[in-house]
């Protein structure tokens, strides 16, 4: 192979074997596997450890910039364990005492889970999006943000970039609302108990709920996580009602193993006497396990996916975002 190098004087030609050239380029590409793979281990065993969020963000990160390895393990592995951790959430849920203590928003919990998915399947098809990327994201933000999606991804067989790319709108959203939320009812001068419920209709996952409602004050976070604990139990009749929206034609129905046994988990914590130390160790393992899946789900995202998508979802989520806010708000203060 000839290669040309211009200069002031002329031009040099530079013959480079082809042999030696193609073991330069293989070596290069070998040297940008190898790293990939010891930073894909390192950031995994990292990742049990990280907030979702910044779990969801290194696995993106791998995946654009040096390619992420071991793809079939990634694939198989995230959907187990993200199903794991949905089952082991149920151990934090009381059945009992969400709907005792969430009777007052109960209706308006049931309104507008119903509104926000309605208008995000209609949103969705305006943004001409994927019906799996308007159904999580709607999803996410009816219910309780990443579990909902989390719960919902594996029903529809959303693939990794469509449940990526939801993940990612919700996590950006519920960092905005934790900060400006609190200072919006202070200006407006909303009391604790109109905070509360506004924080935890509007807000989509329940750790911002907590947070904004802690920043308000103890009425308001009482109240806010009240009622978000009494929304998070949608994720039962959403999921059943996923497959039969779902369902392929020819397909027969069949409710997800993973949901049946969250229930379960749910009753057991609610109706026996597990001891709190072991309920409560499960959860925090399963929310461990949730952030590496989201580090495990990030990495299946590609450059070409998301420019296919582009801004999209997240023009749905903020768009569906603004319309449940207001909405809540407005009736808040009407109340």
């Amino acid at each position: 192979m000839k290669i040309c190098v211009g200069s002031v004087t002329g031009t040099f030609h530079i013959f480079v074997p082809e042999n030696d050239l193609t073991k330069q380029i293989q070596y290069s590409d070998t040297m940008k596997e190898n790293i990939s793979k010891i930073l894909f281990i390192v950031l995994l065993a990292a990742s049990f450890f990280m907030p979702t969020a910044l779990s969801l963000i290194a696995g993106i990160l791998i995946a654009v910039t040096l390619g992420a390895p071991f793809k079939k393990f990634t694939k198989k592995t995230s959907k187990y364990l993200l199903q794991l951790s949905v089952i082991g959430l149920g151990f934090g849920m009381n059945l009992y005492s969400a709907v005792e203590t969430g009777k007052e928003g109960m209706l308006f919990t049931i309104i507008s889970v119903i509104g926000v998915m309605c208008i995000g399947t209609a949103l969705g098809k305006a943004f001409r999006l994927s019906k799996n990327n308007s159904y999580l994201i709607s999803s996410g933000t009816a219910i309780c943000g990443g579990s909902a999606i989390a719960a919902m991804a594996p029903i529809i067989d959303a693939e990794d970039s469509e449940t990526t790319l939801s993940m990612a709108t919700v996590f950006t959203l519920n960092a905005v609302a934790l900060i400006i939320f609190p200072a919006i009812g202070h200006w407006i001068g909303l009391s604790q108990e109109q905070f509360g419920m506004w924080a935890a209709i509007a807000i989509h996952d329940t750790s911002s709920v907590v947070g904004a409602g802690a920043a308000y004050g103890e009425e308001a976070l009482n109240i806010a996580t009240t009622v978000k604990l009494t929304r998070a139990l949608w994720i039962i009749p959403m999921a059943i009602a996923t497959t039969f929206i779902f369902r392929k034609k020819g397909k027969k129905i069949s409710i997800p193993w993973f949901i049946l046994i969250f229930i379960l988990a749910m009753l057991a914590n609610t109706f026996l006497d597990i001891p709190y130390a072991l309920s409560s160790g499960i959860v925090a393992c399963s929310k461990h396990a949730l952030s590496a899946t989201l580090f495990l789900i990030g990495c299946g995202i590609s450059l070409q996916s998301i420019k296919s998508v582009g801004i999209r979802p997240f023009a749905l989520g903020i768009t569906l975002w603004a319309v449940i806010s207001l909405a809540t708000l407005a009736v808040v203060l009407w109340m």
